[in-house]
């Protein structure tokens, strides 16, 4: 596995070249995490067993050669190939089939060949079984070379659903096929009439007589509906018209699939976005009836919102290197403009953002790993010691409400971080950023799509003030608080954070005597405010023994509290005028566009 390209990195190495990567990669305790992932290095047999870890330092060794391959591909493969993708998108064929762009092509051939797109799956299908912490750091490289790409190498989450739910018959017939690259999925799940209320969906499954289910209908905004393996959310149960009443399907595309319509979309021109028709096209069941949306597609999309957390947070890094660069070349009054105190302060907050949003989505993806593989335990390999089953079922409802809040809050701050950088990145340029000489025009089209789709901001706000109002921040924020810095400027620092936690909690009794609504009409403030503490935390603990972090978590909490303050103020003020005043202020729509 990965010889195909581990070979002297001549040109660049988007993992080698990232401070924070390494810091981060160095800081996290990646020793848990795999002990965790490879079940305490216990596997002594089995398909791929001869390439698992022998212990915790085999591997992180692991980790980072498999990282230090990615951060190469991505340099000197996909991010050379970048502007080509944009400019020429992909082509919808008379016959519903659609042609990937050259580059794009060429991209996956090399993903391949790198032995990269199996990335989170078992040894025994041919995957390299990382972690999700290791695999967000994978995709923000991806998505650094290639915003577009991380919609064919991001959706390998698929497969991860397909491995969880699917019979075994299934999965050996699909997933070593994903694994070797030979094909790749799609998410299909949007309807012309469903599109956020995905309890809305009509796409009918019925059985012929045969026994084999079929699929009808339409499907709209699937990002990479070409795909060869397609995962269909279809209601199953017409007498049932909500989200009970729907199932999960693997189709395979073919004939009676096809490609009505390519959107035209403001970026992503290398990711193709697909209206698909179903014309009675053969599928296979996953896992039960009637547990498509409940269980498995909510799986599948927190598992999507954490790829699109890593890939925001990707295209702003790649943004904000070249504002830094400009910044430090461009002389304008007789100086390198970075000198001037308006552009130091714009350049120092992109970077701030992105630090934040990078320790916000690991947290999330080391959550999600406890979570994975606790459940997987549970399942395939329960304890015979009934006082750790126990202890496992509580592990799986902690993690559940944990991931329940950390994974929406996660894709809302790194995509609406990634849209306030790149635009930040064209404004550093000037009209240089405006022209299509540099790239950050193409960054910060790309970026706008993250905050939209698999949940916009407002959904993932929805989503995680319930987190925040259910126990899930004030259970992370205590255990957090639980450490004690010797150092006194960090130590100053903590008790600001416990400050700032007690007035989160004082404003969420407020506003869920209020009720839901208040709550949503609120959420933006509680949920900014909530991240701003938890990332404080996080801060803190990567300040200890390094200078520069402790700068960092400084400056974090310089700009961040008095906005908290604000916002929770506000929040505790009863305002409802949004709501009650909705149409005074928005006026009558509007007779003619």
């Amino acid at each position: 596995m990965l010889g195909a390209l581990n070979r002297s990195y001549s040109v660049g190495n988007f993992f080698l070249d990232n401070e924070d990567l390494q810091f981060l990669f160095g800081h996290l305790d990646l020793a848990a995490v795999a002990a965790v992932q490879e079940d305490n290095f216990t596997t002594t047999d089995g398909p791929g067993v001869e390439y698992a870890p022998r212990d915790a330092a085999d591997a992180i060794d692991n980790y980072r050669r498999i990282l230090t391959v990615v951060g190469d591909v991505a340099a000197n493969h996909i991010a050379p190939r970048a502007e080509q993708v944009d400019r020429e998108g992909n082509t919808l064929n008379p016959d519903g089939t659609v042609t990937l762009g050259p580059a794009v092509q060429q991209n996956l051939r090399v993903l391949a060949q790198a032995d990269l797109m199996g990335f989170t799956l078992p040894r025994q299908y041919g995957g390299l079984n990382c972690p999700n912490v290791i695999y967000g750091m994978a995709i923000e490289m991806i998505s650094r070379a290639d915003c577009s790409l991380m919609n064919l190498f991001g959706l390998q989450g698929i497969a991860e659903t397909i491995n969880a739910f699917a019979g075994q018959d299934i999965k050996d017939r699909y997933l070593p096929r994903f694994a070797n690259g030979e094909v790749t999925g799609a998410m299909v799940l949007t309807e012309p009439d469903a599109g956020s209320d995905l309890q809305a969906v009509a796409l009918r499954a019925w059985q012929d007589p045969d026994g084999q289910w079929r699929l009808t209908g339409v499907k709209r905004f699937i990002t990479n509906g070409c795909g060869d393996i397609l995962l269909t959310l279809a209601r199953s149960e017409p007498e049932i018209k909500d989200g009970r009443g729907l199932s999960l399907f693997l189709a395979e595309r073919g004939p009676r699939i096809k490609v009505r319509h390519l959107e035209k979309k403001l970026g992503i021109h290398g990711s193709p976005t697909c209206e698909l028709v179903y014309d009675d096209a053969p599928a296979l069941l996953i896992g039960e009836r009637q547990l498509g949306l409940i269980r498995y597609v909510m799986s599948l999309m927190n598992g999507a919102r954490v790829g699109v957390a890593a890939q925001a947070l990707g295209v702003a890094e790649a943004a904000y290197r070249i504002a830094r660069q400009y910044a430090h070349t461009r002389k304008q009054f007789g100086v390198a403009i970075e000198r001037l105190p308006a552009v130091a302060d714009l350049v120092t907050r992109m970077k701030l953002d992105i630090e934040a949003a990078r320790a916000l989505l690991l947290e999330t993806a080391r959550v999600c790993d406890l979570e994975n593989n606790n459940l997987r335990v549970l399942e395939f390999s329960p304890p015979s010691d009934a006082a750790e089953v126990k202890r496992r079922k509580n592990d799986a409802r902690t993690y559940k409400r944990l991931n329940g809040m950390l994974t929406p809050m996660s894709k809302y701050y790194a995509s609406e971080m990634s849209i306030r950088v790149t635009n930040d990145a064209v404004q550093v340029l000037g009209g240089s950023g405006y022209m299509t000489d540099y790239p950050v025009e193409r960054y910060l089209r790309d970026a706008r799509i993250t905050a939209i789709y698999e949940g916009t901001s407002q959904l993932q706000i929805v989503a995680a003030v319930r987190g925040v109002c259910s126990g899930a921040f004030e259970s992370w924020v205590t255990e957090a608080e639980q450490h004690d810095y010797l150092d006194k400027a960090l130590h100053e620092l903590s008790r600001k954070l416990v400050a700032a936690r007690e007035e989160v909690l004082k404003t969420v009794a407020f506003v869920k005597e209020r009720g839901a609504e208040y709550m949503d009409l609120h959420g933006r403030s509680l949920v900014d405010a909530a991240i701003t503490v938890m990332v404080g935390h996080l801060f803190l603990r990567q300040a200890e023994g390094n200078e520069r972090k402790q700068v960092v978590a400084k400056r974090f909490l310089e700009l961040h509290l008095p906005t908290l303050h604000r916002d929770l103020q506000y929040a505790c003020s009863g305002n409802r005028t949004a709501v009650e005043a909705y149409a005074t202020l928005a006026g009558p729509p509007p007779g003619n566009l």
